[in-house]
């Protein structure tokens, strides 16, 4: 019975990482990410064309050289793209930089926040009804795992609260939230526009950092540079 259990627990992730894997990535742009803990590398969906250019755009201007990940909740995301970063004699709250204009959202319900899902931050719903995307500020879900109620649960919530009745999470989406992780209380209100292919490990050791109050590092953690390593195919 025992080894049962552990060969359908085995099987579970397995289908779990499968569903990380299914989709097609070939077309993709492909950037590196190289910080002071690793490197890290995403896929760009072209899926989302808005946000995959702006981000090729930036990256190949330089824009991200020396700025940090300046917001991180462990088991939640990390967050980065404040130009005011950049600046060791800024002493404001970061997070409210950016390049002077922001990108439409580009909802696509098969694009979810899970482990690795790189998305687009923005100003709230109170000042941003259509949930635009903010020009330059990005996370990196790190999230943790849900159980099937929890998930039921957040289904019920974001139908009421979208007041969309067909919202709903795929079985591929609750497989993946249940073993892989994530932060499905962000699907359908924030952008996904790619995912981490490579460097999950150097996520886990930034998503442990020392934090203050304000969630910023106690110690920087700075993306020295960003390289398009593969251009997309259409």
């Amino acid at each position: 019975m025992k080894r049962l259990v552990t060969l359908l627990i085995v099987a579970a992730i397995s289908m779990a990482m499968f569903g990380q894997d299914q989709k097609d990535l070939s077309k993709c742009a492909m950037v590196k990410i190289l910080t002071n803990y690793g490197t890290m590398k995403v896929a760009l969906y072209n899926e989302t064309p808005q946000h995959r250019d702006n981000f090729i755009k930036l990256v190949r201007s330089n824009f991200y050289e020396d700025v940090l990940f300046h917001r991180i909740i462990r088991d939640f995301m990390a967050q980065a793209g404040d130009p005011q970063s950049k600046d060791s004699t800024f002493t404001g709250r970061l997070g409210g930089g950016g390049v002077g204009y922001t990108i439409p959202a580009e909802f696509v319900p098969e694009l979810f926040h899970k482990k690795g899902a790189l998305a687009a931050a923005r100003q709230g719903d109170d000042v941003n009804p259509e949930k635009a995307s903010s020009g330059c500020q990005f996370y990196i879900v790190t999230g943790r795992q849900f159980d099937r109620k929890e998930l039921d649960m957040l289904e019920h919530r974001l139908k009421s609260m979208y007041g969309n009745p067909e919202f709903h999470y795929d079985e591929n989406q609750i497989l993946t939230y249940m073993t892989f992780g994530g932060a499905p209380h962000l699907d359908g209100g924030y952008t996904v526009f790619g995912e981490l292919v490579d460097g999950f490990e150097i996520l886990d050791i930034i998503d442990k950092v020392k934090t203050d109050a304000t969630d910023r590092p106690i110690e920087p953690v700075k993306i020295l540079s960003m390289s398009i390593i593969k251009n997309y195919k259409k």
